[in-house]
């Protein structure tokens, strides 16, 4: 019999997968304090497409059943790189042992998103991208909607507009911008 939990798990798998069309190879960083996440956690890593020339790096366990806001995060990138499953690693372990996150919410990632950029902290933002199909994932085990949100590497003059200006005002600069959320060198779009 399977447990709930992996139930979930096993099920949001297929959800990311039926959405991006691909399969997802299942990552778990190794290091640190991952023994106070659920023991099924992991990150799955879903290679690039035809239909999306990209890396995509998705939590899959981070939502507890009884979180009154239960959330996963997913991370794109134009590069695979473990440093993306140790960052949703870290920023998981945050949300289940420290404060919870959600949507609207920065996070610093305590280094560069990738070598050389000036990308140093995290929006969790609208899965754009996707849409509702991707967002909203309902679960006979959860009391409430799991969301499915997207972590957005962004600068710290971007964070800085955020706090003073709101989420929707650096939406709106990322959009009248047209700025590449895969390039790790963009400027910012504030700058």
């Amino acid at each position: 019999m399977t447990r709930p939990r992996n139930r979930y798990v096993q099920d949001l798998r297929r959800h990311y997968e039926s959405v991006w069309g691909a399969p997802g190879t299942v990552l778990r960083w190794n290091q640190g304090p991952v023994h106070e996440l659920p023991e099924d956690f992991c990150v799955l890593e879903f290679a690039p497409t035809n239909k999306r020339e990209m890396w995509t790096y998705a939590t899959c366990g981070m939502a507890g059943q009884h979180d009154d806001a239960p959330i996963e995060l997913h991370l794109f990138s134009p590069l695979s790189s473990d440093k993306h499953v140790e960052l949703l690693t870290a920023i998981a372990h945050y949300h289940r042992t420290s404060a919870r996150l959600g949507l609207g919410h920065t996070v610093n990632l305590g280094r560069s998103w990738l070598p050389g950029s000036s990308c140093n902290f995290g929006l969790i933002s609208l899965p754009y991208l996707d849409g509702p199909t991707l967002e909203i994932m309902n679960h006979p085990d959860f009391k409430k909607p799991v969301r499915l949100l997207w972590l957005i590497p962004i600068t710290k003059e971007e964070l800085i507009f955020k706090k003073t200006h709101g989420l929707e005002a650096l939406e709106e600069r990322f959009e009248k911008t047209g700025f590449n959320y895969l390039d790790p060198h963009r400027s910012s779009v504030v700058g």
